[in-house]
């Protein structure tokens, strides 16, 4: 079972001279709910190397669990500091592919032709597309085999608009990730603000924030098995 995570490359949040990047949680919990599975696991991103962890995932009262096992593992550690860039992966090589939020995604993701290529050859193949929090932004310009936005009439969920409200990002960042699934015709599904909320379309996985990233992880494992 061969598992590709893909994380953004970008750590400049908008114009406002803060950092972003991809948050913590959403990575290392999914990468421990994978591992214990026993599967193998690869990283990747835009530019390769080590992606930009967003400082604020990093603060003490957004800790769990997974982000403290990953803290005290040197192994994942260096995994993480030596990703794969996006030309040296291919969709034929892996059984499904997992998409970590964190706004970082909203910038760089979102518009990268070789990761709209690889869901999409992941999608004809049949093989699960996971994403969480802000990571559904990767479906923006993706499309189905019918040429359709790819989360058309499918059930969808994301970061919610009063989620991004509450972090006063709106203004911000370059699109709403709710505004834009429903906009692509995605049947767009919420939880409450910060609770675990998960989706499953067919062979599609989209996780509404960062306490759904383990839940959208063990979602993802049921559909390989």
């Amino acid at each position: 079972m061969k598992i590709l995570m893909v994380l953004t490359s970008h750590d400049q949040l908008g114009n406002t001279g803060q950092k972003t990047g991809f948050w913590l949680e959403e990575f290392a919990a999914p990468y421990y709910v994978f591992k214990d599975a026993g599967a193998d696991i690869t990283l990747a991103s835009p530019k390769g190397g080590q992606p930009p962890i967003d400082p604020k995932s990093d603060d003490p009262d957004a800790q769990t669990d997974a982000t403290w096992r990953f803290q005290g593992d040197a192994t994942a550690k260096a995994v993480l500091a030596s990703t794969l860039t996006l030309d040296q992966v291919k969709a034929d090589d892996f059984d499904a592919i997992f998409y970590p939020g964190g706004h970082g995604p909203l910038w760089d993701l979102a518009e990268d032709k070789r990761s709209v290529a690889l869901i999409e050859q992941f999608d004809r193949a049949g093989k699960p597309v996971a994403a969480v929090c802000h990571a559904p932004a990767v479906f923006r310009h993706a499309r189905g085999a019918d040429g359709q936005p790819l989360v058309k009439g499918k059930e969808v969920t994301g970061f919610t608009n009063s989620e991004e409200e509450a972090v006063q990002l709106t203004k911000v960042v370059p699109f709403l990730v709710e505004d834009m699934l429903k906009a692509n015709g995605g049947r767009f599904t919420r939880g409450d603000d910060w609770a675990s909320h998960v989706v499953v379309a067919g062979r599609l996985v989209t996780g509404q924030n960062p306490a759904s990233s383990e839940a959208a992880a063990e979602a993802l494992m049921k559909l390989l098995k």
